[in-house]
């Protein structure tokens, strides 16, 4: 079987299927990712002592220790007064030059599943441009305002959608963290009023131009995990499954035919550099999702302390446990 004919595979959940891999320093990976570049857009980056600053299409200023994560935080947000959103500047991902280079990528590449990232989503998106703090309060005060905002961005990610299809796009995957430890950022509620219809217009667009849905997300999110299936989300990209109940997740993943893509949990496990713990607790993902599972490792090793040594015995472990050679 080719590496996209294990994915789908894994989509329609089969138990006799190994899981999907997606590793990176050479190691197995069934995945090709791309994404599209705003046309025009080049990025800006500075340093200011200790500390990184850099722009985004979208026209947030971010800040990052140098020696520390990858993405940092916002510094300053572009829609920073509501007056600003009918004159705002919108990046461009209409041109088809923005899609040159993915498109040439996934022709070249037929063996593995193509994955499109999107840059960017509804809540995660907004969030930035108008700060997190400031992004609750309008949920209470300003909910017109925010759909408005929402809804400028469905249009946006919605040509998107349509272009990642037409270049040979298998799934579309985007990034919408929407909780904490213990919970939702906002009530089940609030999200079934701001995200409920949007999320499954463009999901529905998605599935009619024969892609799947990639979803990832950290926190507790298990008051809107049923919402999201019935929206259309085929794949939960969790860094930190183990927030949830193994059991409760893998039956109702299983109930519904979804597919779960995670490594060993990088907040419980991996940071501890316990061998045991480690292998032990990337044998249980196997086991429990397995038939519709997709493992992978986390790309910024030094952002949640794990050395790269510990990353190799949770992979090793993966293996073995579903009989890789």
């Amino acid at each position: 079987m080719t590496s996209r004919e294990i994915i789908l595979a894994n989509f329609a959940n089969d138990a006799g299927i190994r899981p999907g891999m997606d590793f990176d320093r050479g190691r197995m990976n069934d995945l090709f990712y791309g994404g599209a570049e705003p046309y025009g857009y080049t990025q800006r980056r500075w340093t200011e002592g200790s500390r990184e600053y850099y722009d985004d299409p979208w026209g947030n200023i971010w800040v990052r220790m140098k020696d520390g994560c990858q993405k940092g935080e916002i510094y300053k947000q572009a829609l920073d007064n509501w007056d600003n959103l009918d004159s705002m500047t919108w990046p461009d991902f209409s041109a088809d030059s923005c899609y040159k280079a993915v498109r040439a990528d996934f022709a070249a590449d037929s063996e593995r599943f193509h994955i499109f990232c999107l840059p960017g989503w509804i809540f995660e998106r907004s969030r930035y441009l108008r700060r997190l703090d400031e992004y609750f309060i309008d949920m209470i005060e300003n909910p017109e305002k925010l759909h408005v905002l929402h809804n400028k961005l469905a249009d946006i990610f919605s040509g998107i959608i349509v272009k990642a299809a037409e270049i040979g796009a298998d799934a579309i995957f985007f990034c919408e963290d929407m909780g904490t430890q213990k919970g939702l950022f906002f009530s089940a509620a609030m999200w079934r009023e701001f995200f409920g219809a949007i999320y499954r217009r463009l999901f529905g667009m998605a599935h009619d131009c024969g892609m799947k849905v990639m979803m990832h997300s950290c926190g507790y999110n298990w008051d809107i995990l049923p919402d999201l299936i019935a929206a259309g989300v085929d794949c939960f990209q969790f860094d930190q499954p183990l927030i949830y109940d193994t059991k409760k997740l893998a039956l109702l993943l299983k109930q519904h035919k979804k597919v779960l893509w995670s490594p060993v949990d990088i907040q419980k496990v991996m940071p501890t550099g316990n061998r045991e713990l480690i292998e032990s607790a990337a044998r249980e993902m196997v086991r429990a999702y397995r038939g519709g599972l997709i493992c992978k490792n986390y790309t910024d090793l030094a952002g949640i302390g794990v050395k790269k040594e510990w990353d190799e015995w949770a992979y090793d472990a993966i293996c073995h446990e579903a009989g890789i050679n």
